[in-house]
């Protein structure tokens, strides 16, 4: 195999995996670096409230009844409930709705805390693809973080190739590899016969 084989084909994957990869990878660099943010900005997910004791007092019903009368919310059964998150350390429950509002509600005296609009679970769809459809996110985003992997595999390669082209022919230091053809101190260079 020729020594030029490997660099060359090195060269020519990096060059259209990124090609390949870019618009997927573009929305998985954006969204993960807006999730690196998301308990910074309530504008990506609302920061978690303080209740006011640390066990919960109210029932299901008790906490369906106090979500029910959020409007913005749109719940009237459990079927419009994506989850509940319960913080009982903080003395609250996160209420998330299907519609992706989210209403914190005092575990101890059935009080809403606070009601905002969550986009950190959207973020979230979006970043790995699952928001899209299952095979997307199976069949794209993870070949195109494979893809992404190569490309920094043969990044890293084609970034040290010139070092080890420089150790090969003894110019680690950057300097040209064919010898000095300057004359050695203290010797006069060698005059050649004019033509005649």
């Amino acid at each position: 195999m020729p020594n030029s084989f490997l660099p060359v084909w090195t060269r020519r994957l990096h060059r259209w995996g990124t090609v390949i990869v870019a618009v997927p990878f573009l929305i998985m660099l954006v969204t993960g670096l807006l999730l690196l943010w998301k308990k910074d900005v309530a504008w990506i997910q609302p920061p978690t409230r303080q209740g006011t004791g640390t066990r919960p007092a109210l029932t299901f019903d008790e906490i369906l009844d106090v979500a029910r009368r959020v409007p913005e919310a749109g719940i009237q059964s459990w079927a419009d409930v994506d989850r509940l998150d319960v913080r009982p350390d903080r003395g609250v429950v996160k209420v998330r709705a299907a519609n992706r509002w989210e209403i914190q509600v005092d575990l101890q005296t059935g009080e809403v805390l606070q009601t905002a609009y969550r986009r950190s679970d959207l973020i979230e769809a979006l970043h790995d693809g699952s928001w899209f459809h299952d095979h997307v996110k199976r069949w794209v985003f993870f070949p195109v973080a494979l893809v992404v992997l190569g490309l920094y595999l043969t990044g890293l390669y084609l970034f040290y190739l010139p070092y080890r082209r420089r150790r090969r022919t003894g110019t680690a230091s950057g300097g040209s590899a064919r010898p000095d053809s300057r004359p050695p101190p203290g010797t006069r260079p060698a005059v050649l016969p004019e033509a005649r």
